[in-house]
């Protein structure tokens, strides 16, 4: 008996006023398991060691362990700090950078591992005097270093931010505009919209942060995630940016903020160091090869419809080829066409975005020296897709009409390019509709194909210093948002950039330089023909 009751100044010493508690704890405890088995002499004081001897050792509950709970003024609950919990970067030990088993301390917000004698955990819970942790995977919490499992209904709230979790009727409103009618509340009341909320730009991953934004509120693929509850072979990848989508739209933040750390790191190790949060980088490139290993670690394969992503995103375009014949009467001004006299190879093959190109920036300034900005429209750079016109490279003319569209397009608007000497920018702005944009006049296919009528939905945009030359170390990535479905006179749209969420004016989404946009496919009427309750744009 002596040789247990060392352990115990040294626990009086470190819990400052708090032993009396423990020991009630501790009468509690034999009182309750007295009658179960007899006292030798030898019973363990501090709980530990009969629920994980192993400071690696999974949660369990053995047969000697008693049912009933100290009550909860005897677990220390009263000193849970919900301002300071954090639970979006990695999870690893703060002090052996190990993910095993970690632990996070309500008191303080750090993460340990283990929670056996030997842990890191628990010499926390001696030597700083914090005793509530959470299993940052199971959310189970436990009164260190007694070993107590708690099972308290205030800690519910931990736990949903935790791992906040969904059903069909929660996702069900998220794209109506009743979903803007119901604000929540954060730890300092402070209001917000889940779903459009800021993400933090740890380093330089703003650029990653309007993809996130952009793909998150594509509602089949939002409510995917949403939804999900893996527990089976999928990748790291696919199981974070689940996590980090509940966490986007939790109605029940502590704070009116995410960080993408954790789903960043594993983007950064699954790219082999191409994708990086100190590093500026390319939305348009970080999208394509988000959307291609999402969908090869959901299981997809090159069949139609394998993956949500391809059920989302993935349409058809037929690509028709001639090779170049220069005639012998030509004058060499005649731009080359197609000669239906030749051969035409055609191929059809899908795709998850459309590039669109811009024409080139002007090269002269106007009289205040400055460079005199185009304005094209939509449908005008869309022609490239009519099938009709044509384009020359590397001695190959080519033409383009999609076969099948999907029921989200992805439009990429190729505004940079490179030379021998820099990359330049083209500022040229294209203007366009909120809504109603008609795709027929680019489409070949049968009468049965879904309706063509899109709505905007997402529209990333990028600035710079002023000129055609690209500055990646001064570029501003933005996010415009289409709110809750929209439609009618008071849709709304919102402007994120990392932590700046504001309800910006419709009239103004088209100003910017925009570079990625994602329309989403009108809803059908009775008729099976696009919702004819606003506008269509044709042309």
């Amino acid at each position: 008996m002596a040789s247990r009751k060392q352990a115990i100044p040294n626990d009086s010493r470190s819990f400052g006023g708090r032993p009396a508690k423990r020991t009630k704890v501790h009468d509690e405890r034999q009182a309750s398991t007295s009658s179960a088995e007899p006292s030798n002499g030898m019973e363990d004081i501090t709980g530990a060691a009969r629920l994980s001897e192993d400071e690696y050792e999974e949660d369990k509950v053995e047969p000697g362990q008693p049912k009933t709970e100290p009550r909860a003024s005897d677990l220390y609950l009263d000193t849970i700090n919900r301002a300071l919990l954090d639970f979006d970067f990695e999870k690893v030990c703060s002090v052996s950078m190990s993910n095993i088993n970690t632990y996070g301390c309500l008191v303080c917000g750090k993460y340990f591992q283990g929670r056996g004698r030997n842990s890191y955990a628990y010499a926390h819970s001696i030597h700083d005097d914090h005793h509530v942790f959470i299993n940052l995977e199971t959310a189970k919490v436990y009164v260190l270093p007694d070993g107590y499992l708690v099972s308290d209904p205030s800690l519910e709230d931990i736990s949903f931010v935790l791992n906040p979790s969904f059903t069909k009727a929660s996702t069900s409103t998220l794209s109506s505009p009743s979903h803007l009618l119901k604000p929540s509340y954060d730890l300092s009341s402070k209001p917000y919209i889940s779903g459009y909320i800021g993400l933090n730009n740890i380093k330089r991953n703003d650029h990653m942060n309007v993809i996130i934004h952009s793909l998150l509120h594509i509602p089949p693929l939002r409510d995917y995630l949403l939804l999900s509850s893996f527990r089976g072979k999928e990748s790291e990848l696919v199981k974070r940016f689940a996590t980090l989508a509940k966490k986007i739209w939790n109605p029940r933040l502590f704070k009116s903020q995410v960080s993408p750390h954790e789903f960043l790191q594993e983007v950064n190790r699954a790219s082999a160091g191409k994708f990086r949060l100190e590093q500026q980088g390319d939305p348009v490139e970080f999208l394509g090869w988000l959307l291609n290993r999402l969908h090869k670690d959901m299981g997809g394969t090159k069949k139609k419809n394998s993956s949500i992503i391809f059920s989302t995103f993935q349409g058809e375009l037929r690509v028709e080829t001639q090779q170049v014949v220069v005639r012998p009467d030509s004058t060499g001004s005649e731009k080359p066409q197609f000669d239906i006299d030749r051969d035409i190879k055609a191929t059809v093959s899908p795709f998850l975005f459309l590039a669109v190109d811009l024409p080139p920036p002007p090269l002269f300034q106007d009289t205040i020296e400055k460079n005199i900005i185009p304005q094209v429209s939509i449908h005008s750079v869309l022609a490239k897709y009519d099938g009709v016109t044509t384009q020359e490279s590397a001695g190959q003319l080519r033409r383009y009409k999609c076969q099948r569209l999907p029921q989200y397009i992805i439009l990429h608007y190729k505004r940079f390019t490179k030379n021998a000497f820099v990359e330049e920018k083209n500022p040229t702005i294209v203007t366009f509709p909120l809504r109603g944009v008609d795709f027929r006049e680019y489409l070949d296919a049968a009468p049965t194909h879904p309706p063509t009528v899109y709505d905007l939905i997402a529209n990333v945009t990028h600035e710079s210093v002023a000129g055609t030359t690209r500055d990646k170390e001064n570029t501003i990535w933005k996010v415009h948002l289409r709110a809750a479905g929209g439609g009618g006179e008071g849709e709304k749209w919102f402007q994120i950039q990392d932590l700046i969420v504001e309800e910006t004016r419709k009239e103004m989404i088209f100003l910017g330089e925009t570079v990625l946009q994602i329309w989403e496919r009108r809803a059908a009427n009775v008729n099976g023909n696009a919702s004819t309750k606003m506008d269509v744009d044709r042309r």
